[in-house]
């Protein structure tokens, strides 16, 4: 059974830095194409970024373009969202995700999720 673990959120000023991760276990990682998506309560979950099974290929939401990485190792089986210069408007839990192979924008195209780590950006 394929299991996806975030960790690393937090509390963080506006214009600090963090970096949250993604462990996952129960499948061969390498096969998968990951995305990262995050909510807002009452809101829809949003893509942010996306990379292919082999890390060459990765899609960023225009909102995060320039300031988040995606990036992953598939020898430790782990997908990392680098974020930079942070807005209180990036305030939202969020949740790594697998699929075949590709990224994908549309979460339900995504076959497995993570439970989700809540970043919250403010003094």
């Amino acid at each position: 059974q394929v299991q996806l673990k975030e960790s690393g959120g937090g509390l963080v000023q506006p214009g600090a830095s963090l970096k949250i991760s993604c462990l996952v276990s129960g499948g061969t990682f390498a096969d998968y194409g990951m995305g990262w998506f995050r909510q807002v309560p009452g809101k829809e979950r949003e893509f942010v970024a996306g990379i292919t099974w082999n890390g060459r290929n990765t899609f960023y939401a225009r909102s995060v373009a320039g300031r988040f990485t995606i990036f992953r190792d598939n020898d430790i089986n782990t997908l990392w969202l680098q974020m930079f210069s942070l807005k209180p408007e990036d305030t939202a839990a969020y949740y790594c995700a697998a699929r075949s192979r590709e990224y994908s924008i549309s979460q339900g195209d995504y076959n497995y999720w993570g439970q989700g780590t809540q970043v919250t950006v403010g003094s």
